[in-house]
């Protein structure tokens, strides 16, 4: 009787594995093949005229340099914001917030934004950025939306962070006479900034793929704007342009290009939030 059970114990442990296997298998044979798809398509059309020009439609030619600054006037723009403000309600929620009840809602508020669709997000930034607040369509009120789509992930990456700095950290610090902004200032952020750094670069990740939202708000304008003038205007980013060139123009070959760029980019951030994940996990423990 026991040498069933155990068999039956060993054949089912096997099984498992054998699913989790070809789980993996599975998942890493998908990102591979869109990864080497994308490339394929898209890297033999990325030349130095296409990402150093603009579109001119009188000499037929294709740039795509205003894509690149926009994207960059965006991802600048919104983390100036979302920043201050993500790890700023992480610190309050942690170090400061006392009713647990107001900090479960207003963690049960984050998570929600954070599963909202980002064509949502893009209907309610055209109603209130665009419209209301008279921003009209521009890269200021395409940034704005990111900053709320963004908030949630900054805010849980840096709280999460926050919670795991050890409270004897905080009570040597009180014991020697320092005050509680101090403490938080000079003992706890510190201590944290692994978390503080990997949400902006996983929030730069979801701002560089992020095209729904900026369909309403910042456009489809192809103009070479320096950064006051850009965020000012309408422009388009890459992902708005790449959905440009497949959809209104039907040149694929570009829009392939672009892909693969955002396909290196994300790869690069990816690479990147790990890295200083362990850098600064390192660092503290040292």
């Amino acid at each position: 009787m026991k040498g069933d059970i155990s068999g039956r114990r060993r054949a089912y442990a096997l099984a498992m594995k054998a699913l989790m296997g070809i789980s993996v298998i599975l998942t890493a044979s998908l990102v591979a093949f869109l990864l080497i798809y994308v490339l394929a398509k898209g890297f033999p059309h990325i030349t130095w005229q296409l990402l150093s020009t603009k579109p001119s439609y009188l000499s037929d030619t294709v740039g795509i340099l205003p894509d690149i600054l926009n994207t960059v006037y965006v991802i600048i723009a919104a983390l100036v914001f979302v920043l201050p403000l993500g790890v700023g309600a992480a610190v309050y929620l942690t170090e400061y917030a006392s009713n647990k009840k107001v900090v479960e809602l207003i963690e049960y508020a984050a998570e929600t934004l954070s599963g909202i669709p980002s064509i949502i997000y893009g209907l309610v930034g055209m109603l209130f950025f665009c419209e209301f607040l008279g921003f009209q369509t521009s890269l200021l009120a395409g940034s704005l939306t990111l900053v709320i789509m963004n908030l949630p992930t900054v805010m849980r990456t840096a709280q999460e962070s926050l919670k795991t700095v050890p409270q004897s950290y905080r009570e040597g610090a009180f014991g020697l006479g320092a005050g509680k902004w101090r403490v938080i200032r000079t003992v706890v952020l510190p201590n944290c900034i692994d978390g503080v750094v990997t949400g902006c670069i996983l929030s730069i990740g979801r701002i560089l793929g992020e095209s729904a939202a900026l369909l309403f708000t910042a456009g489809f304008a192809h103009e070479l704007n320096n950064i006051v003038e850009g965020l000012s205007h309408a422009g388009a980013t890459l992902t708005v342009a790449l959905y440009f060139y497949a959809k209104e123009e039907g040149e694929f070959e570009i829009a392939f290009a672009i892909a693969a760029i955002l396909m290196i980019l994300t790869v690069l951030i990816n690479l990147l939030a790990a890295f200083a994940g362990k850098y600064f996990k390192r660092k503290n423990n040292i």
